[in-house]
């Protein structure tokens, strides 16, 4: 299902914008103008019993011990590249929204994201990305609030 679809289904309000190709979170921050703990960074991560969509903001890192433990599972690692192209199949690779619930995975948000009224993610390709309003993601995300990141 394409971003712009599922935000509309849920009633969200987005901005649209289109840029150069850019293949990290932080490039995409560059792309658009804006600090890079506005853009939600996806890090989807395997467990025990599945994956799950972490979002951060781009230029921090994952503590995937700390993932584990707020998902009471022994383990936590990142997802290879084929897991990934097989979860999400309509989006280009490393450019897949933030947003858990369109794919059936459970999303855990770091508390940083918290701090700003908006933010920029990939909308599925390299050369696209969306602003909406924080509190309309997290409606429709309904995310695990937790800190997942460090700098």
């Amino acid at each position: 299902m394409k971003l712009e679809n599922f935000l509309d289904q849920h009633g969200v309000t987005y901005e649209k914008h289109r840029h150069g190709m850019t293949y990290t979170a932080q490039a995409l921050a560059g792309a658009e103008h804006v600090s890079g703990y506005m853009v939600a960074k996806p890090v989807v991560v395997k467990t025990g019993s599945g994956f799950a969509m972490c979002v951060l903001p781009a230029p921090t890192h994952i503590e995937l011990d700390r993932v584990a433990e707020v998902l009471n599972e022994p383990f936590a690692r990142l997802a290879t590249e084929s897991e990934m192209a097989e979860l999400f199949p309509d989006c280009e690779l490393g450019a897949e929204p933030p947003i858990g619930q369109m794919f059936g995975l459970e999303t855990i948000m770091d508390e940083q994201l918290e701090q700003d009224e908006h933010i920029w993610m990939q909308a599925g390709t390299h050369t696209d990305a969306v602003r909406v309003r924080r509190e309309d993601w997290q409606r429709v995300c309904r995310p695990i609030i937790a800190p997942i990141a460090r700098v």
